[in-house]
């Protein structure tokens, strides 16, 4: 009895000796379902790593790209491990906001990296970030409903398509919306699919001089498709509608097609959380015959601000989240069709992730179909396929994107939207000294 009491105790004062020498680490992150899915695995990095314990700051997107940005730009220390995408990491590598990640061991294989997605994480030869899971976007569509409308999905449709199956597919006696598309304002929710979308219009941010461009005919043409469709064939409050809550109304079979990331495939076919899981086809991005498509490349990515001090025990969990051993352990939990997509070659190849993931050749061909150098018809002086890589497209793409989902939601002309969005970019150009 003694001699357990005496075990028991020196296993207690050990435990609180080791919990007082624990490193917590606070992970910021968005409330997308795979980093929810994260969180409830991470018993096995705390397995692995019993000296690291993990802080969770889960956020609505456009919440998390503002408390993030403002706490590494005041240098604020309230994160050790970052949730961002492929716009920060070269605008906040080149500022030197992030740590490189040259400490994530010998066997994290970066070269498994899909080349599109590291390239978008690299700069100057040193990756600042690791790819959490990576997309473009494409059409997901009902093909119970497209087969009803007397159609055929072609592998790579047309937007003149794409309106004609809304309109036939559109059943408001049952609640059937043609097509679900984003309209929640901010740059990277209704202006991710906006700009996109616009590049296979023939449309373009800016000039080879950085002049705006919401005065041409290819950004009425684009916005003006954008408005008629989503207003005859789309959901009533659309303008409020971003990523998650479109993936729930196409769930509960609501849309007859929804064009956004490839990443929603997994959770829109998983039968476990939608309705519709056995009758969910896919398709490539539309196009309009100008030889682009409105598909975006992007990834959410982890990265570690240069401010913590905590860089090893936060690249320990970096390299544990994002890891060939971190897909196996999803595969195993929640079978290969769940596994975080679009950030390793090896998992393409992997007949049981072929097997199990219907949508994963459409989405490897749409992630190697985007090019962020050459995102649209005409030359233009900025990388990105969905957004414009300088400082000041965050404020400037959300402004817009303000003016756009007004004008979604008839509280503005498209005239008059498109008017307003040349005069703030105009503005903010100036002040940036990229115009005169």
């Amino acid at each position: 009895m003694k001699l357990r009491t005496l075990t028991l105790g020196l296993l207690s004062a050990s435990t609180l000796a080791f919990a007082a020498h624990a490193e917590s680490i606070t992970i910021a992150t968005v409330n997308n379902g795979d980093m929810v899915r994260m969180q409830t695995l991470t018993d096995d990095f705390t397995a692995k790593n019993p000296d690291i314990q993990l802080q969770w700051v889960t956020l609505e997107e456009n919440v998390l790209r503002e408390r993030v940005t403002t706490d590494i730009a005041t240098k604020g220390g309230q994160y050790d491990v970052m949730t961002i995408g492929t716009y920060e990491v070269p605008i906040w590598a080149k500022q030197s906001w992030l740590l490189p990640l040259d400490k994530l061991g010998d066997d994290y294989d970066v070269k498994d990296i899909i080349p599109a997605i590291a390239n978008g994480l690299t700069v100057d030869g040193k990756l600042y970030a690791a790819p959490f899971y990576g997309e473009s976007s494409f059409v997901m569509y009902r093909k119970d409903l497209m087969e009803k409308a007397g159609l055929t999905m072609p592998d790579a449709p047309t937007w003149d398509f794409v309106k004609q199956a809304a309109e036939k597919m559109t059943d408001r006696a049952n609640g059937v919306n043609g097509v679900c598309l984003r309209g929640k304002a901010g740059w990277g929710e209704n202006m991710a699919f906006l700009t996109a979308m616009s590049n296979s219009f023939g449309a373009r941010w800016f000039d080879e001089n950085w002049k705006p461009q919401f005065d041409q005919p290819e950004w009425k043409n684009t916005l003006q498709f954008y408005v008629d469709l989503m207003k005859a064939n789309g959901p009533e409050g659309a303008s409020s509608n971003g990523f998650n809550e479109n993936l729930a109304l196409f769930q509960q079979g609501k849309c007859g097609m929804w064009i956004d990331a490839t990443v929603a495939a997994s959770f829109v076919s998983d039968p476990k959380s939608s309705t519709v899981a056995d009758k969910v086809g896919y398709a490539l991005a539309p196009d309009n015959g100008l030889g682009k498509r409105g598909n975006w490349l992007w990834a959410w990515s982890l990265a570690i601000p240069a401010g913590t001090q905590k860089a090893d025990a936060a690249q320990k969990f970096v390299a544990w989240a994002t890891s060939k051993d971190y897909l196996e352990l999803v595969a195993s939990k929640e079978g290969w069709a769940n596994v975080p997509p679009g950030t390793r070659t090896s998992l393409y190849a992997n007949p049981e992730y072929q097997k199990a993931a219907p949508f994963a050749k459409m989405t490897l061909d749409s992630i190697n179909a985007a090019d962020p150098t050459h995102p649209t018809v005409k030359p233009v002086p900025y990388v990105g396929v969905q957004f414009v890589a300088i400082p000041e497209f965050q404020g400037l793409g959300t402004t817009v994107g303000q003016l756009f989902s007004a004008a979604l939601a008839g509280q503005t002309s498209v005239d008059d939207a498109l008017k307003q969005a040349q005069d703030a970019a105009t503005a903010t150009m100036t002040e940036g000294g990229y115009i005169q």
